[in-house]
């Protein structure tokens, strides 16, 4: 069975993925693949970007399936 959400912390945020919500746009990948990158585990690393650069990449997600949630 699928996880329902997925979490990476970073700073004072965290990139919450929810698989089931993810259409696949690679909207994410295209944008920040230091970041994002589905061909490795895990998917996304924080540690590769500053959190704003991060924040403005997840708010392009078309499907909501990624987002953010303050600690």
């Amino acid at each position: 069975m699928p996880l329902d959400k997925l979490s990476y912390p970073k700073e004072d945020i965290t990139v919450i993925w929810q698989p089931k919500l993810c259409t696949h746009s690679a909207i994410c990948f295209k944008g920040l693949p230091s970041v994002f990158d589905p061909r490795r585990k895990p998917w996304v690393i924080t540690a590769n970007a500053d959190k704003e650069t991060i924040v403005a990449q997840v708010a392009k997600c078309p499907s909501g399936a990624l987002s953010i949630k303050d600690k």
